[in-house]
């Protein structure tokens, strides 16, 4: 028996075709946008560090995004690269990727073969509150993704913290 689980998350795992506009525009065609907020070397929160397996005190690469949908701000997305893969590379300048991250890190010859994601809702932190125009006292969702190339190694973490309500999708499939 072999078990596959698809999640809405797939097609931002996989690399895009060459011309292909990145996953998020794609989901809702002239409705999404994202805005590269900051592109910098950071010392992890640290669950970013001990899922990409940095010792404590390491920095990691980190691309800050804004996430539109229909013009209005829906989620902050910051994804985190250990420097031995982003320094030298678009990653780590202050320029979106065509095709995006994901695309990037296959020509690199990063594939994601397996990725865990967390989800957990809380309150949102001030910054949050602010960057997505919540009310004092709102929730969001968010969402831990590691992604771990063929031979089990991480190579990208990313923090995501959504508006509220959103739903995530997820199907299991039994053979």
């Amino acid at each position: 028996m072999t078990e596959k689980w698809t999640s809405v998350s797939t097609p931002y795992l996989l690399p895009r075709a060459a011309g292909e506009s990145d996953a998020w525009t794609a989901e809702a065609p002239g409705r999404t946008s994202q805005r590269l907020t900051e592109v910098t070397m950071a010392q992890p929160p640290v669950e970013v560090a001990e899922a990409l397996r940095l010792a404590a005190g390491d920095r990691a690469v980190v691309r800050r995004r804004l996430i539109l949908l229909d013009g209005q701000p829906v989620e902050l997305a910051d994804s985190y690269y250990p420097p031995r893969i982003a320094d030298a590379t678009p990653l780590a300048e202050p320029t979106k990727i065509p095709g995006g991250a994901t695309t990037l890190l296959a020509r690199l010859g990063y594939h994601v073969h397996r990725a865990v994601e967390d989800i957990e809702q809380r309150p949102a932190e001030p910054h949050e509150t602010e960057a997505l125009l919540l009310e004092p006292g709102a929730s969001v969702l968010t969402l831990t993704r590691t992604s771990y190339s063929a031979n089990g190694a991480p190579f990208e973490a990313s923090l995501m913290v959504m508006k509220a309500p959103r739903r995530l999708r997820y199907e299991l499939e039994i053979q």
